[in-house]
């Protein structure tokens, strides 16, 4: 039986076009060769797009929902201390995720009460203007 012993390979130090040290290579671009610092400086960082098409779209549905929404039920129904009477945001009882679009799980309410029902969560439960998330 032969037994084969394998060399391993070590990184040699090359010249970096960017900086023009010895350098270990990270990304060859054409015939220029560029450490780890100078690649990143050079190649454009990826842009992540700011929504998925998918959101995108369920987004522009909601516009319309919403809109209809609230033409149909203008009057706040939660009234706390404080309120406008102008029902001008939709709160999501059941959260946003697989509610989003919903409208089952949307309550009519002005800014004010919108603003109360967030920063009270128990009370908003208890009066039932919220609903358990899990």
């Amino acid at each position: 039986m032969m037994m084969m012993t394998l060399k391993k390979m070590k990184a040699k130090k090359k010249m970096c076009s960017g900086c023009e040290t010895e350098q270990y290579i990270w990304k060859t671009i054409g015939r220029d060769r560029y450490c780890k610092d100078c690649a990143g400086r050079i190649t454009p960082a990826k842009k992540i797009a700011a929504k998925s098409s998918k959101k995108a779209g369920e987004d522009q549905v909601y516009s319309k929902l919403r809109k209809d929404y609230l033409t149909l039920r203008p009057v706040c129904k939660a009234n706390v201390p404080g309120c406008t009477s102008v029902a001008t945001d939709v709160h999501h009882k059941a959260g946003r995720g697989k509610y989003y679009l919903i409208t089952t799980t949307w309550l009519p309410v002005c800014r004010i009460c919108h603003m109360w029902i967030e920063t009270h969560p128990k009370e908003a439960k208890e009066l039932g203007f919220s609903e358990n998330r899990l």
